[in-house]
This record gives C-alpha cells, sequence and structure tokens, in this order.
C-alpha cells in the first residue's frame, strides 16, 4: 500500500510486528484466508511475519493509529491470538489515543538513546492497555476471583496459607479455585503463592544484608532450613548462592 490520506509516518529499522487501532469507521485486514473486521475503538495485532493485506471499507474508511515494532518483551503479549480487542469506556479510549500521541510527539524528535528508551515504555503502556487492562464487563468472573486471590496472597505474603485458608477467605471450593488458577496462571493456588514468597525473598537477598533466617521469618517461616529447601526447590539454587551468584534470575 502507498499509505492514507493524512497519514502520519514515522519509519524506524525496527519493524515486526504490527499493532492497529481503529478510531472511526471500518477496515478489514487479511491474514492469508481469514479476514478481521474492525470497527470504531477496536484493536488487532498483525503477528510477527504473517503475510498480511488491511483496508479501508469503501463506504465507511477508517482512521487508524498503527505501530511496527519487536524486541525481548514481545513475548510478554498475547500477540498471536488473532483477536480483535474491544474497548468499551470513554476513559479506555483517551488512555490510549493520549499513549499513541505521546509515542508519535517522542519519535518526532531526536533518535537519541534516551527518546528510544522512553518510546520502548510507552509501547509497552500501550500493549499493557490493549491487552491487560481490566475491561469492566470483559473480564470473567473466574478471572477476577483469581485476582482478588492474589491480591490476598499479596497483603499475606508473611503468612503460611493453605488452599483451605484462602478458599474459606473467598467462599469458594478448593476444587473450583484450584481449576480457575490453573487455567489463568498454569499453577495451583500454593504453587502460585510460594513463587510469589520465593520473588519477594530474592528481593531481600539481592537488596538487604539481612540474614537468611530473617529473610525466612519476614515471609513466615519459622524453620530457616525448610525456607532454604522450598527457595532452591524453586529457584534452582540456595538462598546464600543466590546472594553470591548475580548471574542467577528468577
Amino acid at each position: 500500500m502507498d499509505g492514507f490520506k493524512d497519514e502520519r509516518l514515522i519509519v524506524l529499522p525496527t519493524e515486526a510486528i504490527a499493532d492497529f487501532y481503529c478510531m472511526k469507521g471500518e477496515g478489514i485486514i487479511e491474514l492469508g484466508r481469514e479476514k478481521y473486521h474492525l470497527h470504531e475503538n477496536e484493536a488487532f495485532c498483525i503477528p510477527s511475519r504473517t503475510g498480511h493485506v488491511y483496508y479501508a471499507v469503501k463506504d465507511n474508511p477508517w482512521t487508524i493509529l498503527w505501530v511496527h515494532f519487536k524486541g525481548e518483551d514481545v513475548g510478554l503479549y498475547p500477540l498471536d491470538g488473532r483477536k480483535v480487542i474491544r474497548f468499551l469506556s470513554q476513559n479506555a479510549l483517551n488512555r490510549i489515543q493520549s499513549l499513541f500521541e505521546l509515542l508519535f510527539w517522542v519519535l518526532d524528535r531526536n533518535y537519541t538513546l534516551g527518546n528510544f528508551i522512553y518510546v520502548s515504555q510507552v509501547l509497552q503502556l500501550i500493549l499493557s492497555e490493549i491487552y491487560y487492562r481490566e475491561k469492566g464487563q470483559e473480564i470473567p468472573a473466574q478471572n477476577k476471583h483469581v485476582t482478588n486471590v492474589i491480591r490476598y496472597m499479596y497483603k499475606n505474603i508473611d503468612k503460611e496459607l493453605t488452599l483451605a485458608d484462602i478458599s474459606e477467605e473467598f467462599q469458594l471450593s478448593k476444587s473450583y479455585l484450584s481449576a480457575i488458577f490453573k487455567s489463568y496462571t498454569k499453577k495451583s493456588p500454593i504453587e502460585f503463592f510460594l513463587e510469589l514468597k520465593m520473588n519477594e525473598a530474592c528481593k531481600y537477598l539481592r537488596s538487604s544484608d539481612v540474614y537468611i533466617y530473617e529473610v525466612a521469618n519476614m515471609l513466615g517461616y519459622s524453620d530457616q532450613y525448610y525456607f532454604s529447601r522450598i527457595f532452591k526447590k524453586i529457584v534452582g539454587v540456595s538462598p546464600k548462592e543466590y546472594r553470591k551468584d548475580d548471574s542467577v534470575r528468577f
């Protein structure tokens, strides 16, 4: 395609994945034999290295914001799902438009390292706004339960919660709680809680000089050696080894 009327184009040598946001009108995106119809206030991501064609609907041509991108962090987002994302609130629309405008404003300036770092952060905000920010009615009840349980876990990171404790707190059956956690996190509730604890332990070990038994106590473990066994099982090395070796990452 040669471009659109009133197109604002900034070209950088980093293009790989295309993200489209339809502000007004309608348009079509074709990926092989699959066809996606974008309407006003909808977004769509074209996966990397996927042949595609896109064009406006003749009787109601679209106005779009779009960006090509790539990078190590793209794996954090579900960009291969080929799913049309719809924004339901005016606040969400205002946020995404403001972020795109900020992105273009920075790219219109100098191509310095600082600006590229800033742009990468804005782009992550755009992707998070599209794919991860809660969208009210779009969030199923199971997802809300998982979100609330994780918040509860963070607030009680210094305790030894059991599945029964969590189930009783939220008045959910243990089987239901386990099923929805597996669905959304690929882990059981207790596995997820232990990983949260060990992640906190990693922060303490790297950012402070507190003793290992003190880290264990802060996370609800009265037995330092039991804590160390759990830590090694999940992180892969002992707390002492983790503290000494900066190359180890969890």
